[in-house]
Formats: structure tokens, C-alpha cells, sequence
């Protein structure tokens, strides 16, 4: 049984544009902390990035009297540009995500035509964790946990009676995250959130996104026990079968998230932002059709001789 004493504090951050949750873990004893998720806002429409967020979090441990030790991604987030790279540069945290972000790395690497000078081997991050890999956070220690099915990088966090499951599982009424990303996989998504499902019944599991299904209000936690009862998608009595299957239609009716193109080019960098190889100034590329088959070679300008 996990007791008071197996329950680290934990602090939710919401961002309404893109319904994503950040957390920071924390040992109030030992005044130390973990970041999880951490979001920059862009304004699509003005090219701006704002650090609202980022700031709000650095404020909330200023007062806490918090220790920074880890940032932390549970995965290269496909909705949302990550804050990790700023706080850093603030709280000089390393930051981790799970070994496999060289795999993806390596295919949006080729989407966004990147240089050999961008490195392909994870080194954009501090820590390149491996399943099961704890690090120490005061009286607790953070387990990683690689959970592949959604992207094959995705990582979730256990801290004593407390895990962060990044995309893997939303909230029970919302079910589970897409699988049709590039190198994800519906088998592997039901598996792992079946190893998910094993932890203790009464694990507090905190979710990245709360999309709030029928206007209710803004949920974010449930127990190991309620998401076997109660998730829509995977509840004790559905196989894996019958998961796949619904996880494939479902996806194949779902469009390109909103933010997809941006946020990767600075996801796969740790959050830092790529520069124009002529002005040095902050640039987002936005490869055109870039999952679409439409032939443009008319469309495109050729070379003058």
C-alpha cells in the first residue's frame, strides 16, 4: 500500500491554448523538485514566443523556496514547443527524455532538411534515459519508465505513489493518445499501458492533456484503480485486440495537430530554437506537404542560369 509518506507534492500548470498540463514533483522536506512538461506559448499568426508559463513555474518555485534538480519530457511533444531549453538556461537543470528521441530525431530530422550539423545522437539533451534508470530527488527517486505506443521515445516519470504518463493515458473519460505519429504503434501502446496498469490500484496517475470532453471542468489526475475501471479505451474486459482496432480508426479520422510542424524542429532540439544559417536569427521551418503525396514541382521556383 502506498502511504503518505510514498507521496511526493505535486503542483499542476495548465495551458489552456493547447491543454497541456506541466507539473513540478517536489520533496517539500528536502525543498527539491522536478519540472515535467514545461510549455513555451507561440502565436501562430505573429510568429511570437512567449515564456508566461515558464515564468509562472520559476515564480511558484522562487516561492516555494524549490531546488530545481531535473527538467524533464516525457516525450518530443507533437502539440506544443517545450520551455525545457529556457529553463535550463535559469535553473541550470539538466534535462532528460527517454534514449529512443534519436529515433525521432532522425525521421523529423530528414522532414525538416536539417544539416549534418544537427546532431542525431540525443547530445541536445542532458540525460538520455533508459527504462527503468532512477534518479535521486530528495527522500524519493524518479523512475523512468519507457512506454513506447504513441511516439517510441515516450518515457513516463514514478515518483513514490505518484506517475506521470505523458500522452499515453488521458483522463478516463478521454481515453488514450493517438498512435499514427511517425514510428508509433497501437500494439505497443496497449502493452504499455498495461505494464502502466499493474502499478499499485491506488497510484495517482497525472496526465499531459485534459482536452475537458463535454465543457466539465479541468481534470487531471486518477488512480491505477479508476483508469482499469472506468477509461474508455482500455478498461479491464478490452483486449488487445479490440484496442487496435479501435485505436486505428480512430486515428485515421483525426487531422495534423495544430502545432505539429513548429513544435518539433524545437522539441527534438531540447527546446532550443533553430537560427537562419544567413540572418543567425530564431527560424521555424515549415516543410510544405510534408504529410501529404500532392506533387508540387510546378509550384516550385527553379534555379536561374
Amino acid at each position: 500500500m502506498i502511504t503518505k509518506t510514498h507521496q511526493p507534492s505535486v503542483t499542476a500548470f495548465f495551458d489552456e491554448s493547447t491543454s497541456t498540463l506541466s507539473y513540478v514533483v517536489a520533496d517539500v522536506e528536502s525543498r527539491v523538485c522536478a519540472i515535467i512538461d514545461p510549455v513555451l506559448e507561440l502565436e501562430e499568426s505573429s510568429a511570437e514566443i512567449t515564456t508566461r508559463g515558464a515564468d509562472t513555474i520559476l515564480e511558484y518555485l522562487r516561492v516555494s523556496g524549490l531546488t530545481c534538480e531535473y527538467i524533464l519530457e516525457t516525450h518530443a511533444h507533437a502539440d506544443h514547443l517545450s520551455a525545457g531549453y529556457f529553463l535550463k538556461q535559469r535553473l541550470s537543470a539538466p534535462i532528460g527524455i527517454g534514449q529512443s528521441i534519436v529515433d525521432v530525431q532522425r525521421v523529423f530530422a530528414e522532414m525538416y532538411s536539417e544539416t549534418p550539423s544537427f546532431k542525431r545522437d540525443g547530445s541536445q539533451f542532458d540525460l538520455l534515459l533508459t527504462d527503468g534508470q532512477k534518479l535521486p530527488l530528495g527522500r524519493f527517486s524518479i523512475e523512468a519508465m519507457h512506454v513506447p505506443g504513441h511516439t517510441p521515445a515516450c518515457v513516463a516519470y514514478r515518483v513514490g505513489g505518484a506517475v506521470f504518463v505523458g500522452d499515453t493515458l488521458f483522463m478516463p473519460d478521454s481515453g488514450t493518445a493517438r498512435c499514427d505519429f511517425p514510428g508509433g504503434s497501437a500494439i505497443a501502446l496497449y502493452r504499455s499501458i498495461q505494464r502502466l496498469l499493474a502499478l499499485p490500484p491506488e497510484t495517482r496517475v497525472f496526465v499531459c492533456h485534459d482536452y475537458q470532453p463535454n465543457g466539465r471542468e479541468l481534470a487531471f489526475e486518477a488512480t491505477i484503480e479508476t483508469h482499469k475501471r472506468e477509461n474508455v479505451h482500455v478498461m479491464d474486459g478490452i483486449n488487445e485486440s479490440e484496442f487496435v482496432s479501435m485505436r486505428t480508426a480512430r486515428d485515421a479520422q483525426l487531422s495534423t495537430p495544430r502545432l505539429m510542424l513548429p513544435s518539433m524542429q524545437v522539441n527534438i532540439r531540447a527546446g532550443a530554437l533553430p537560427v537562419h544559417p544567413v540572418s543567425a536569427r530564431p527560424v521555424i521551418t515549415m516543410p510544405i506537404n510534408a504529410f501529404s503525396d500532392s506533387d508540387l514541382t510546378e509550384l516550385v521556383e527553379k534555379t536561374k542560369s
